[in-house]
């Protein structure tokens, strides 16, 4: 395919996951307020907790409410179209993998739609933890309203965060098929790795304690290291199939 060529499917592939997520903020845009109640649900139970001071949602200006509506409903289109972007994305990165290659690569889809709502529905129960711990550096009898906008941007942002690092291992498998990340240099650089993962963790849990810290780095270890097995076998796989003339340097004659 040529340069246009390449830049047209790009097109075509971006525009149907632009329809697919707007077909899904529909949805969310429908149950808007069973959504919201959900997402400040932490601000009102801490209320609840406290007899002094204030805890509440602050809407400052009359577009506010507007805005924030029309972006949560783009965060739940976004949700509800992961299987489709995930596969326009995986669609346009391998189009060059053989007809084998290609029933191995839909288990991408099969394994990251699942991943990437778990990663969000962890980030959805761990909010609230994160929401008092933040809230509990308050004066007592202050105040504390939140600006709308502030803090959705932050649970949202917090949620899907949670939900692409959980597509960690399927990423790694990926390149491993098109054979840029083999197994062996996986394991090579497993300190490392593991060590960036967990200032990752700390960066998108922004909460003084190490449990929530400890809930995102944990299953990205453990992901981690089964993307690293699964590599494994088909590192495993490709060497049986590989024939050992092709391992001959060029100036050297071969057995073929």
């Amino acid at each position: 395919m040529s340069l246009g060529d390449h830049l047209r499917e790009l097109r075509n592939r971006l525009t149907i996951a632009a329809v697919a997520i707007l077909i899904g903020g529909v949805v969310g845009w429908i149950y808007y307020d069973r959504i919201l109640n959900a997402l400040t649900a932490p601000l009102y139970d801490i209320a609840k907790q406290r007899h002094s001071g204030v805890v509440n949602i602050n809407f400052s200006g009359m577009t506010d409410a507007f805005s924030i509506q029309i972006n949560v409903s783009l965060f739940v289109g976004l949700l509800l179209a992961s299987p489709v972007w995930l596969m326009q994305i995986w669609g346009f990165i391998v189009p060059g993998l053989t007809r084998k290659e290609k029933r191995v690569a839909r288990l991408f889809i099969v394994a990251a739609v699942p991943l990437f709502i778990a990663g969000c529905a962890v980030a959805f129960f761990i909010v609230p933890r994160a929401v008092a711990v933040l809230l509990s550096f308050t004066p007592p009898g202050a105040y504390n309203l939140q600006q709308a906008t502030d803090y959705l941007n932050f649970v949202l942002k917090f949620i899907v965060a949670f939900g692409l690092a959980f597509l960690l291992p399927v990423f790694m498998v990926a390149l491993n098929l098109v054979n840029v990340l083999s197994a062996k240099n996986m394991v090579k650089a497993w300190r490392p790795a593991v060590m960036v993962i967990f200032v990752f963790a700390a960066v998108m849990t922004p909460t003084p304690d190490p449990w929530s810290m400890l809930v995102l780095a944990a299953p990205m270890v453990a992901l981690y290291f089964s993307a690293v097995g699964v590599c494994t076998l088909l590192d495993r796989r490709k060497a049986k199939e590989t024939p050992d003339w092709l391992d001959v340097p060029d100036d050297e004659a071969s057995s073929l």
